[in-house]
């Protein structure tokens, strides 16, 4: 007897990746270019807590790619997390070839225990429990996405972070229509459709609104034809709103752990003067409603979830502060030197006391506490300048481990 697909859906999502490996990034030599910290398990972690994940006792990491695609996700968390052991699954065994492939040639293999396999998320059981979760672009295809997040939910380890990335339903007003009109024209879901989808923005008139959107925010994206057909012939998609996100996380018994986009949830982005300042005196959940109503480009969430609510280190005490041991942020371009390019590939500049702090953290043992670095400063000025460091997210720490019972 054939078993029946674990989601009603995966039978023609995976034949539709298949003939559309997804996403089109192109293969190369070397490494992946640049970085994506939010798959650095340490600076994910840093983000959400404030510190460094507790370090597995004689164990590697254990990272799950759930919904892997072509591996573009994967290659990166190899690259970003050597040592690492990576289980990464897909219900496509044609973009599972492309993500192997990826990963031959620029060297994962060699960066971390990579398994790459044709598989469910949904019938992952005895594979866990994993310390992150990556799942970007995934749930959403599913025909009972709750279901795919109940999944994920029981293989993470108590403490660990899932990341997932999901539409909104805002910044896809235009999207939705285009497929709505797409599915109305009987084009498919292969190369005719890819043919009719694309003459369908060079029929519309110059004015037209689906047009304009696309021209204006979407055409790069959607050079490749993976990508192209991912975004407006996808046989299965849901979107949220933030109401129905939240609503979403705690069918799962999940908490919400932070967003992995902040800069876009901040109302500064929007606001200035007073009423900047009435944004800012609301409660995050409502400043981020505001944020969602004011701007209707928000097309997906992008976001942490953790099994049980995060242990936050604000770092305002200066004995546990000095008393912590510290790392360079593995996601930052230009080291050594002053001159940076930050997580989010912004410029940032090191002042003499951050450079020398952590020129003299690179040079000690990985243990070593920020107050025995050797480099004669006062208390003060050695807890400030980590500060500053902490807050340029240079600098990730690592408490130091409370005392046996």
């Amino acid at each position: 007897m054939t078993q029946a697909p674990a989601d009603a859906a995966t039978p023609v999502v995976s034949a539709f990746y298949d003939r559309f490996p997804y996403p089109g990034d192109p293969l190369q030599d070397g490494p992946p270019p640049g970085y994506n910290w939010r798959w650095c398990v340490d600076a994910a972690f840093a983000a959400c807590t404030g510190a460094l994940p507790p370090r597995p006792e004689g164990r590697p990491l254990r990272i799950l790619d759930a919904g892997c695609g072509t591996g573009v996700s994967t290659d990166y968390l190899a690259h970003l997390n050597p040592g690492a052991e990576i289980l990464a699954v897909d219900i496509s065994p044609g973009t599972l070839e492309v993500a192997r492939e990826r990963l031959r040639r620029s060297g994962g293999f060699e960066q971390a225990s990579v398994r790459i396999e044709n598989r469910s998320l949904l019938e992952l059981q005895g594979e866990g429990p994993f310390d992150y979760i990556n799942s970007v672009g995934v749930l959403h295809h599913l025909r009972e996405p709750e279901a795919g997040l109940r999944a994920l939910a029981e293989l993470l380890r108590p403490g660990g972070l899932l990341h997932l990335f999901l539409y909104a339903d805002g910044g896809r007003w235009e999207i939705h229509r285009t497929q709505r009109a797409l599915t109305a024209l009987g084009v498919g879901t292969g190369e005719q459709g890819l043919q009719l989808g694309r003459r369908l923005f060079t029929d519309l008139p110059e004015h037209n609104r689906l047009r304009r959107h696309h021209e204006q925010r979407w055409a790069i994206d959607c050079a490749a034809d993976a990508n192209f057909a991912d975004m407006y012939l996808h046989p299965q998609e849901t979107s949220y709103n933030l109401e129905r996100l939240m609503a979403f996380v705690a069918s799962a018994d999940l908490q919400f752990a932070g967003f992995s986009n902040p800069q876009v949830w901040d109302p500064a982005r929007l606001l200035q003067g007073d009423l900047l300042d009435r944004a800012r005196a609301l409660p995050p959940l409502q400043q981020w409603r505001l944020v969602e109503d004011l701007d209707p480009d928000i097309s997906h969430f992008e976001f942490f979830l953790s099994q049980g609510p995060v242990q936050r280190h604000d770092w305002a005490d200066d004995g546990a502060l000095l008393a912590a041991s510290g790392r360079r942020n593995p996601c930052l371009w230009g080291w050594p030197g002053s001159a940076l390019l930050d997580s989010d590939m912004a410029p940032l500049d090191l002042s003499a006391d951050g450079l020398a702090l952590m020129e003299a953290l690179e040079l000690a043992g990985a243990d070593t506490p920020l107050a025995d670095l050797p480099l004669g400063w006062q208390a003060s000025r050695l807890a400030a300048t980590a500060r500053e460091l902490l807050g340029q997210r240079v600098l990730l720490l690592q408490p130091r481990p409370a005392p046996a019972a």
